[in-house]
């Protein structure tokens, strides 16, 4: 996913759109679990723009503080372990925030390639809780997966899948391995 220049809005329209009907395929266990994951994290390309434009802070600790009590919550709810969703959450939030510091050193280096336009920053949120949800409800569908010892080769394959179908690039790929770095507890 190699959106960096100011077709950065068009490009995370055409990767929405393509994010509602492609699917990793074939699907593994865990694929619809990492594929959501995978575009969670390039909701990352509009938001990095959002927050160049406006001069807002990468970091919102606020805004994660909420995120990863309303995961706990969920977790709570659904009998599963808070704290495990809360680190499968935490290390989500890190791969995003790697992503919007890379595109902002992109776009120090290369201004030219900087974003001229600020996306609505609160459809980029909305986008993001979507994910969220379909990420817990994975979550609560595969546990038992999530922690017995088949999950890494599950997750590898998994992995594999979503960068060839998403063409993730080396960037996207490093940010998803850490995204998913806690999903299994086998």
């Amino acid at each position: 996913m190699g959106c960096g220049r100011a077709v950065l809005i068009g490009c995370w329209a055409a990767a929405t759109v393509l994010a509602t009907h492609a699917r990793a395929e074939p699907a593994g266990a865990l694929t619809d679990l990492v594929d959501a994951a995978a575009q969670r994290l390039q909701v990352a390309e509009p938001v990095a723009a959002s927050k160049w434009i406006t001069h807002g802070a990468i970091e919102d600790p606020d805004r994660v503080e909420r995120e990863l009590g309303q995961a706990r919550g969920e977790a709570d709810a659904a009998g599963i372990d808070a704290d495990y969703v809360a680190r499968v959450f935490g290390d989500q939030i890190n791969a995003t925030e790697a992503i919007e510091y890379s595109r902002f050193a992109g776009w120090k280096l290369k201004p030219a390639g900087a974003p001229s336009a600020a996306p609505d920053l609160s459809a980029s949120r909305a986008a993001i809780d979507g994910f969220n949800r379909t990420m817990l409800a994975q979550i609560v569908a595969r546990w038992d997966l999530l922690h017995s010892p088949a999950c890494g080769p599950e997750l590898d394959a998994a992995k594999a899948d979503v960068a060839r179908v998403r063409r993730l690039d080396d960037l996207y790929q490093q940010a998803l391995s850490l995204a998913t770095r806690s999903y299994c507890q086998g």
